[in-house]
């Protein structure tokens, strides 16, 4: 089998969020189940500093507009594994990107330091999904199943069937059907919309500019185009399957995956425990596993106390969360929750970037409960780390969560997590109960309503649990320890689809 993993993002190349993740470790698990796995992505400017990539003499041209834009393969191989990474090469479309000025791979700081995003995305994305379909071409290697990712990746289908699956040509019409379409929704919030003049720049035709194909709203959505135009559907989690055909969580979307759900499923992202994994982590001042965390995980709590500028011993929890700092992620409730369980007498260490509403509430905070709350703005992997290693729980409040991966790291790490049970988050996370206690399936804590005092009261109870029952205590983490959440998991599941997507009419 032949799998083509199309993302715009990939880690150990570029990243800004878990779909990199899922595009860097998804096709390392396959590549070992013998699966022939490649990767196409953008050749952001970070892609070329690493210096991981080499070009080649594969160039074609791409047709945006009225021009003929060219496009040169770089070749790389994914790090840690043989998987062959092809990068789409030109500069002016992607290799814009660069931190010290303020501009990533999707967004630039304006003036006023807040980030918007380039005008042009739409054209870019658009060149970069006619171009997956004529690198193909360029190297001559045909995928089995080609697999998009989100709404950077959503023309590639409608590039696959409504042109060149209708060449003139009968025999090379059949060659691209051949090829089965796989679109991954990680997140539906994101739906890639532009406006209709779209249509013509990416050279489609305007008879697919209607409610049931193309058009959303009196835009382009190239989100909608991947699921009306894929052969199937995936997204990060059975629950967020389920939610996206609501209204809550559908974003508008929800009617045509009603429409779809036949063709859609969910599986859960996987964890690379090659770089999560306590046992292992070179990043942490002292390393433990499920027999032996109480001394490991006290080491690694007390380095995370000093590091972040906290008061207190072992006698008091800390609260850990790493995040995103927008409202998806539950923001909004901590100011109210946070004040219940600090005067309580927890300890709460954040790392993240995002909304400066939300930085300025922390830090309000942060003055309120002088050496109980730890931040750190902007991203650090070891401190990422440390967080995860040095808290006694761990915090994801989510609005909604597709499938998140730092539970998933927690219940690793021994730091049981405290979600709301939304999404991937109640796929993932088993609330902790008498019964679940004895049944030995505890591993976290779980509330449903989304409110500050649902909030608060969950991270209480898990308080409770942690100082009065700590023989209780040790088995829940323990059980989060032991639990699976591996990408070998998630890649069987990814495998069995595929067979599937073939053997299909």
């Amino acid at each position: 089998m032949r799998v083509l993993v199309a993302a715009s993002e990939v880690v150990g190349f570029a990243k800004t969020g878990g779909l990199a993740d899922v595009a860097g470790s998804l096709p390392r698990a396959l590549a070992r189940r013998g699966i022939d796995c490649r990767i196409v992505m953008p050749l952001h400017g970070v892609c070329r500093r690493t210096g991981l990539a080499k070009p080649t003499d594969k160039v074609f041209e791409v047709p945006l507009g009225n021009r003929m834009l060219p496009c040169r393969i770089w070749q790389a191989t994914l790090p840690g594994s043989q998987v062959p990474v092809m990068m789409l090469e030109n500069d002016d479309l992607f290799g814009r990107d660069d931190p010290e000025f303020g501009r990533s791979l999707y967004q630039f700081s304006s003036t006023d330091g807040t980030k918007r995003d380039y005008p042009d995305n739409g054209e870019r994305f658009a060149f970069f999904c006619h171009a997956i379909l004529l690198a193909m071409k360029a190297i001559d290697w045909w995928p089995d199943v080609l697999h998009c990712n989100d709404w950077q990746t959503g023309l590639a289908p409608v590039y696959l069937r409504e042109i060149y699956g209708k060449h003139p040509d009968p025999a090379v019409a059949a060659a691209w059907n051949r090829i089965r379409c796989l679109f991954s929704i990680h997140n539906i919030a994101y739906q890639g919309r532009f406006a209709s003049g779209l249509v013509e720049t990416a050279h489609l035709d305007w008879r697919l500019y209607n409610h049931h194909q193309l058009e959303f709203h009196e835009s382009l959505s190239f989100l909608k185009a991947g699921i009306v135009f894929a052969d199937r559907i995936n997204t990060v989690s059975p629950t967020y399957a389920e939610e996206i055909k609501t209204p809550w969580y559908g974003r508008g979307m929800q009617g045509l995956l009603i429409e779809r759900s036949g063709r859609l499923c969910g599986i859960v992202n996987g964890v690379d425990y090659g770089d999560w994994d306590p046992a292992t982590d070179h990043r942490l001042p002292a390393r433990y596993d499920a027999m032996s965390f109480d001394a490991g995980k006290s080491i690694c709590k007390a380095a995370l106390r000093e590091k972040l500028g906290l008061t207190g011993g072992d006698e008091q929890p800390v609260v850990g969360m790493v995040a995103r700092l927008v409202e998806q992620k539950g923001f909004d409730l901590m100011s109210d929750a946070a004040s219940g369980f600090l005067a309580q007498g927890a300890r709460l260490a954040i790392l993240g970037e995002g909304d400066p509403w939300i930085r300025d509430m922390l830090v309000h905070l942060s003055n309120r409960f002088p050496g109980q709350v730890g931040l750190r703005f902007g991203f650090d992997e070891d401190i990422a780390h440390l967080i995860e290693a040095g808290s006694d729980m761990y915090l994801m409040p989510s609005l909604f969560e597709p499938s998140g991966l730092n539970q998933l790291y927690s219940l690793r790490y021994g730091t049981p997590p405290v979600v709301r049970g939304t999404g991937g988050l109640a796929d993932t996370v088993t609330d902790t109960s008498p019964e679940t206690v004895e049944a030995g399936t505890a591993t976290g804590f779980v509330f449903q309503p989304y409110s500050s005092e649902a909030f608060r009261d969950a991270v209480l109870r898990a308080m409770a649990l942690w100082r009065h029952h700590p023989a209780q205590w040790r088995r829940v983490v323990k059980n989060g320890m032991l639990q699976n959440w591996s990408w070998e998991r998630s890649a069987a599941d990814y495998h069995r689809l595929y067979s599937a997507m073939l053997v299909a009419e």
